[in-house]
């Protein structure tokens, strides 16, 4: 056999081998987390339920999930453990502090749209024309002979038509 007709087996073999390879170490990556749980800890659940640890067991990990419900979870169901800045903004709304974040994007865009002349208080806002126009704004004679006028009522037929 030549080396030609081995090559797509070898390369094949070789994808696959790669492939093991990242998911193992996906695998050691959940493993490390689970084992960084400590009582205190926000986790999150693989079904999406966020809680805090309340105690760590072998396989188990009892959590506090609000004021009077502990459950008991297998500790491959942690899906996630959550910083304490992470938990406090998802589970309780709290924000962090954002004197650190100074270069992010506001909230109201206009404060990125604002020129030197638009702080001018004395600048007059004038309304933006368009284009288009209102029908209380044009004169009735002047429409055009090709547009037709939709305020006018169709034509009643008694029921016959030509099409059948």
């Amino acid at each position: 056999m030549s080396l030609l007709t081995l090559l797509p087996f070898i390369v094949l073999i070789g994808a696959m081998f790669l492939m093991t390879r990242s998911a193992k170490k996906k695998q050691q990556q959940a493993v490390e987390m689970r084992n960084q749980m400590q009582p205190g800890s926000g986790v999150r659940t693989i079904g999406g339920m966020y809680a805090t640890v309340k105690e760590v067991n072998e396989d188990t990990v009892l959590v506090d999930a609000g004021p009077g419900v502990e459950l008991l979870f297998a500790k491959n169901s942690i899906g996630a453990v959550l910083t304490d800045d992470e938990y406090n903004r998802i589970v309780h709304g709290v924000e962090h502090d954002l004197k650190s974040d100074a270069d992010l994007v506001p909230d109201d865009a206009s404060s990125l749209t604002e020129t030197g002349d638009a702080a001018d208080p004395t600048a007059d806002d004038k309304a933006v024309d368009l284009g288009k126009k209102d029908a209380a704004d044009e004169p009735a004679g002047d429409a055009p002979a090709g547009e037709a006028k939709t305020d006018e009522e169709p034509k009643k037929t008694d029921g016959d038509s030509e099409a059948k």
